[in-house]
């Protein structure tokens, strides 16, 4: 038992150990059975960073949700009355979801389903599938147990996608789509029973049933996903645009701005906290070309809010006037550079790196994503403090640290190597050609 504590530790950003023991804690303060499932176990013994905290509680959830942004600083996103889950934000940009242990029953195919409290056994095998069906008990009596009752364990070991149960993609036809997802995302096969499964489901034309909601709820799950622009191709083979109201094939652009999109992530350093919303810019990326109307009529199909769709279509706007003031900047001015993106809102800046056409702005963005932050990584707060800078996260603080990453890029010696003149399709930019050259 003790072992798989250990590995969920190992795997854990300290920003994320601190929100497990938050919630591990004030249930076991509540006298409430809880257990980390779903996403974050899949990941853990399946050798893949864990992105979020999923965790599930015999009891209702609201009480403890509400009581950990008392006490532990987190932020509620959402919360689903009919399921029970409180979706949290903890510091460090630490997203949880806290579920109730539930069985679902769904009396229509892709229609709301019925909800009641349940034993985490029942909860687990009526997931979508195996993998996700984990559980790892945070409970002092049970401490470090591992709780497999569709052998998901196995099948990530075999490296396959298997559903929990028959009638799985037939009771929530998203499923079909998430299943696609997967397979991308972590390079698995789908089981024969499974497969066979999905094509009957597409033979029943289901997909057809799926609700707006539940394609919005997966769109977003997409944007947040390390390899988007692999699952929209995917899903572009398999004709599954269409529910989106998105042409097919993917038109030739929209490849191109989706594998910019998806760069960002590769250039940042690990583990750094993005406070990005994705969304925006996912939608502006697969939306090109279409006029004001079609957006709106996409928007309205998806049951967009309107502060979702207004957030999108301020988007390009808010962007270009940041573009202004980088473009402004003198290639050699680093703090202000660093300054200026790191208060930016995320957002503009990863939009401004798939659309600008400006290459100084390219290239300004690319060396702070690529150089600015993993260098403003090795700068402790106590050598900011020690300079003058004051508490951190203030602009004080900020300031002296842009300031240190400007001496120490600056400090820098030059990588020697063979020099070789750029052809017109390399993607040097101005600014790395300056430093390439010395």
């Amino acid at each position: 038992m003790g072992d798989y504590m250990y590995m969920l530790e190992s795997h854990l950003s300290p920003a994320q150990y601190q929100a497990l023991q938050a919630v591990q804690n004030a249930a076991v303060e509540a006298d409430l059975n809880v257990y980390l499932t779903g996403g974050a176990m899949r990941d853990m013994l399946g050798g893949f960073p864990i992105r979020n905290l999923d965790f599930t509680l015999e009891g209702k959830t609201l009480k403890l949700a509400k009581k950990l942004t008392e006490i532990a600083g987190a932020v509620m996103v959402d919360y689903d009355q009919n399921r029970h889950v409180a979706s949290l934000l903890f510091p460090g940009g630490v997203s949880t979801r806290i579920s109730m242990a539930r069985k679902e029953t769904f009396p229509k195919a892709g229609g709301p389903s019925k909800v009641v409290a349940a034993p985490i056994h029942d909860d687990l095998i009526g997931r979508d599938f195996t993998i996700n069906a984990i559980a790892l008990s945070l409970n002092n009596a049970s401490l470090g147990l591992l709780i497999d009752p569709a052998n998901g364990h196995a099948d990530l070991q075999r490296r396959e996608l298997s559903t929990t149960y028959n009638y799985s993609l037939y009771d929530d036809p998203i499923r079909m789509l998430r299943l696609l997802r997967y397979q991308v995302r972590l390079g698995f096969e789908i089981s024969e029973k499974t497969a066979r499964q999905f094509e009957n489901a597409r033979l029943s034309d289901l997909e057809s049933m799926i609700p707006p909601y539940k394609l919005r709820g997966e769109l977003r799950h997409i944007a947040n996903d390390p390899q988007s622009a692999a699952i929209m191709l995917k899903l572009d083979q398999a004709g599954f645009l269409g529910l989106f109201g998105l042409e097919s094939p993917l038109p030739r652009t929209v490849v191109n701005n989706l594998a910019k999109f998806e760069k960002v992530i590769e250039l940042l350093p690990p583990g750094y906290p993005w406070p990005c919303n994705n969304l925006p810019i996912f939608l502006q990326v697969i939306t090109d070309g279409f006029t004001s109307r079609k957006r709106a009529s996409f928007a309205e199909a998806l049951g967009l809010d309107g502060e979702e769709f207004q957030r999108w279509q301020k988007l390009p706007a808010a962007s270009a006037k940041l573009e202004k003031r980088l473009v402004a900047l003198s290639a050699t001015k680093y703090d202000e550079i660093y300054l200026l993106l790191s208060a930016a809102p995320p957002e503009e800046v990863v939009y401004l790196f798939i659309h600008s056409k400006q290459r100084p702005v390219q290239d300004r963005i690319r060396n702070y994503l690529q150089k600015y932050l993993w260098v403003a990584q090795e700068i402790s707060d106590e050598e900011v403090i020690a300079e003058g800078g004051d508490k951190a996260g203030s602009p004080k603080f900020e300031k002296v640290k842009s300031r240190l990453l400007a001496k120490r890029l600056r400090a820098r010696p030059k990588k020697e190597a063979e020099f070789q003149l750029p052809s017109d399709d390399d993607d040097l930019g101005d600014e790395e050609f300056a430093d390439a050259v010395g």
